[in-house]
């Protein structure tokens, strides 16, 4: 019979595709995740998943069936614990957040609405304008939550791993690299990189692949992603880019995007909050809704 960790570990499977991330978010070793698979299979006489190199775990037509079950059961589970939460004590509270990714805002949105949802009683809201230091703020009591880069010093900190993404270089289609498998960093040179007004240390292109490959790029700026992609298009530069900021214009054919090197260059999104922060139920519900969300709606990203 289908228990609540057997549903947990669904879930886990269809955030991540694979078997050991799925493993570690459920404290499991992915021998233990395989035996509890094995188990459902055995006892309900069914297949759950196609296993395949390249893609991973994907759920089978039986296997669809408990994940939607394990979704509904486990939103009523989640439900009726923040309700005792409730009843052991005043769960008021604000939560006030900061981005270092600006391109954070439109998968925060659908994010902030599930809160409020969840959490009427809670003041939510986002600290505008960008930040030379966005953890300044949590130190100077302006925000309750900063989600951006991983944090170099963690003390006094909460900090919780949320996903890991792809930034890609964005090119006009016209670009003269724009038919280019990969770009490298001594290609870019000559360009104008257009970012967002931040810190040049804060930029990834930069502080990893530019800055040790001796390149130096003039440097434009704009605060709307929609801006910084105009530009592009426009040929009045190149920007650097997560790989779900710019998945809808590229689908589009308005610009071209290009992985980085052989390798591609990689970020990591984390939350971080006050150490007394972190001991509020509503706050780790947040960090819940945020995976989740990210999980089922940004192509390409790695939860943590």
């Amino acid at each position: 019979m289908i228990e609540t960790r057997h549903m947990r570990s669904l879930l886990a499977i269809a955030a991540s595709g694979k078997l050991a991330p799925a493993a570690e978010r459920v404290h499991l070793t992915p021998s233990a995740l395989s035996h509890q698979i094995r188990a459902l299979e055995s006892h309900y006489g069914v297949v759950l998943f196609e296993r395949s190199a390249r893609a991973g775990l994907g759920f089978t037509a039986a296997g669809q069936r408990l994940l939607q079950l394990s979704q509904e059961v486990t939103a009523l589970v989640e439900a009726a614990e923040r309700d005792l939460l409730r009843l052991q004590g005043d769960t008021r509270g604000e939560l006030r957040i900061a981005l270092e990714c600006h391109t954070c805002f439109d998968w925060l949105m659908p994010v902030m609405d599930e809160f409020r949802r969840r959490w009427s009683e809670v003041e939510v809201d986002l600290v505008a304008g960008f930040h030379p230091d966005p953890l300044a703020l949590l130190a100077d009591g302006k925000a309750d939550l900063v989600i951006g880069s991983r944090p170099r010093r963690k003390t006094g900190l909460h900090v919780v791993p949320l996903f890991r993404f792809e930034i890609l270089v964005v090119l006009a289609n016209q670009h003269r690299l724009a038919r280019k498998r990969r770009v490298q960093a001594e290609e870019l040179q000559g360009e104008t990189l257009i970012t967002y007004p931040v810190p040049e240390q804060r930029i990834d292109l930069i502080r990893e692949v530019l800055w040790p490959a001796g390149v130096r790029l003039q440097r434009r700026t704009a605060e709307l992603t929609v801006a910084i992609l105009q530009l592009v298009a426009s040929r009045r530069g190149i920007a650097a880019l997560p790989n779900w900021g710019v998945k809808n214009y590229v689908d589009h054919d308005y610009v071209v995007a290009k992985r980085v090197g052989a390798q591609g260059l990689w970020s990591e999104l984390h939350a971080s909050a006050p150490k007394a922060l972190g001991a509020k139920p509503y706050l780790a519900d947040f960090i819940s809704i945020v995976r989740q969300t990210c999980a089922a709606q940004l192509d390409g990203i790695e939860l943590l």
